[in-house]
């Protein structure tokens, strides 16, 4: 199992992790951009007009609304990325993460209109009667490549557990247990039943949840994220402007020693807005393809506004929640994770300028850095290390007033072996004061507002709402895909197993899921990117006859 983690991971540093992805994924974007003369603009104002019903026409085919396949494609997108992702990225890149989140989401406006206008263009009737669409129609029947087609909907499948399904439902249940106590298990099996409910339904039932439940969810969040800017209104100003003069001059620190460089925050910036509005990743079309119009372009007008609503407005809120209250340049009570914990040879304190440069080179891999990892052993007593020589490291900052327990309630006492900056027992917990992140970097900022303590409630039941919605887009997704693939009769038995695997997920370990919904994101990606600009002629024609038409009240 750790082998094959390993190799997931190292594929993913090849293929998303990579330095030329970024620029792939925005420059496909500006390119349409310029060739389209900024869709994103001159259709804005339009594209509110048709998502609201103005052109609507009960004859037209589909299954669905506009206003319902976007709600759908947006539950598929506001996600656990909206609360823990943005906070990651900040984590990992500064503020100047949040800036390259902004152009991520406003040429991926082009990009969605792109995909959506193109799949809508090639979907097709079932043998069951309702539509289908995505990337994978347009690869087969308008580029004649089947196998690209073929490559491109298992990802989904694989997407839409890795993404959508078992990380959803393990956030949910990790999140609920800490605040309100229910054991995982027990979580899983209730949103399991519910879930169930939902997707049996098919698309009609999903687009009539998601069309009640988004506008809700948003709501919620939104007024616990506001009680929180205007509480700290002085420090949005400087905010602001943290985030752009970041974005330029890659002097952003990140609370302790994080430092992030230009090109850090940038690729940070970048793949957090990928993951978060999914603008080239080929999956919002699927729920697009749903909808009833006989105007690929028309469709394709509405999908254009999911990056602005997802990442523009709801980013950028949690964003600023996260600097104005200044909770990400604090140290924060917390039980470490393995994953974020090293000890290093050397006594180190990140309050010396000294101590901060040499740690932020090994932190960064920056070539001739005289930190090493620690390997020997430590005394700890009662909890406490009583010997020295090390450093602990947790969240990329110097850990404070740490305590070494067996379980999560009896003090360590004995001998502790450190391998290469890693502790080698198994049931040690650590806990102390360090930098946090994602979902808990956002709970915390949510208790800095009107609301106080009560805020964490908000960030526990969005992140639920979030989390639960998005997975009940990508079954949606993972059922055109098997569709594509196998016909509508996989479809039912592929249900079956995205609930059972919804409900397993709430108790489990899933961090190979991650590594390999990181890889399966990609293939669905760079297929789609390649497959939109093979046909950026014949999109420029579709649009330019569709705003004809439109003009001349056709």
């Amino acid at each position: 199992m750790e082998g094959l983690y390993g190799f997931l991971t190292m594929l993913d540093s090849f293929l998303g992790g990579a330095f030329w992805f970024p620029y792939v994924l925005l420059g496909v974007g500006l390119f349409f951009t310029i060739y389209l003369k900024f869709p994103q603009i001159r259709f804005f104002k339009h594209a509110w007009q048709v998502v609201t019903g103005k052109f609507d026409k009960e004859s037209d085919p589909g299954d669905t609304t506009h206003f319902r396949a976007l709600t759908t494609a947006l539950s598929g997108t506001v996600g656990t990325g909206n609360i823990s992702g943005v906070a990651f990225a900040i984590f990992l890149g500064g503020p100047a993460a949040l800036f390259w989140m902004w152009v991520t989401a406003f040429l991926g406006m082009t990009t969605k209109f792109v995909e959506v206008t193109l799949s809508h263009k090639y979907r097709v009737k079932t043998e069951d009667g309702t539509m289908a669409g995505g990337p994978m129609y347009y690869m087969d029947r308008r580029l004649n490549m089947k196998w690209l087609a073929v490559a491109f909907a298992i990802a989904t499948v694989v997407s839409s557990f890795g993404t959508g399904n078992l990380p959803q439902s393990n956030g949910i249940a990790q999140s609920i247990e800490a605040t309100f106590g229910f054991e995982p298990w027990m979580v899983g099996s209730v949103l399991g039943i519910l879930l169930a409910l939902v997707i049996l339904g098919g698309i009609q039932r999903i687009a009539a949840f998601t069309a009640r439940v988004v506008p809700v969810m948003a709501v919620i969040y939104l007024i616990g994220a506001l009680a929180v800017i205007f509480a700290n209104l002085e420090n949005i100003g400087p905010s602001f402007t943290a985030v752009i003069g970041d974005a330029f001059t890659g002097s952003a620190a990140a609370g302790g020693f994080l430092g992030a460089s230009l090109a850090y925050a940038f690729n940070r910036g970048v793949n957090r807005g990928l993951f978060s509005n999914e603008a080239g990743q080929g999956s919002a079309p699927i729920a697009h393809a749903a909808a009833k119009t006989k105007e690929p372009a028309s469709e394709g007008m509405v999908s254009l506004l999911e990056p602005f609503i997802d990442t523009i407005l709801i980013c950028t809120v949690t964003g600023l929640v996260i600097l104005s209250s200044g909770v990400w340049k604090e140290k924060h009570q917390n039980v470490f994770d393995r994953s974020d914990m090293f000890f290093v040879a050397g006594q180190y304190d990140d309050a010396k300028q000294d101590d901060v440069n040499k740690l932020y080179g090994y932190l960064n891999d920056i070539e001739g850095n005289e930190v090493e990892p620690y390997t020997g052993s430590i005394t700890v007593v009662n909890g406490t290390a009583v010997s020295d020589g090390f450093t602990l490291l947790n969240a990329r900052s110097v850990a404070e007033d740490v305590k070494y327990s067996v379980g999560s309630e009896d003090l360590f006492t004995g001998t502790l072996k450190i391998e290469n900056g890693k502790p080698i027992k198994d049931n040690l917990e650590v806990s102390g004061k360090s930098l946090v992140h994602s979902a808990a970097l956002t709970t915390i900022a949510f208790t800095r507002g009107f609301f106080g303590d009560f805020g964490q409630y908000i960030v526990s039941i969005g992140l639920m709402l979030f989390a639960f919605s998005t997975a009940i887009a990508w079954s949606y997704y993972g059922d055109r895909a098997m569709t594509y693939l196998l016909g509508p009769r996989s479809v039912m038995p592929y249900r079956v197993i995205y609930v059972a695997g919804f409900v397993w997920a709430a108790f489990s370990d899933t961090t190979l899921v991650w590594a390999l919904s990181a890889v399966a994101i990609v293939v669905m990606t760079l297929p789609n990117l390649f497959g939109i600009m093979m046909l950026s002629k014949e999109m420029k024609e579709t649009v330019n006859d569709y705003w004809s038409r439109q003009k001349n009240g056709k």
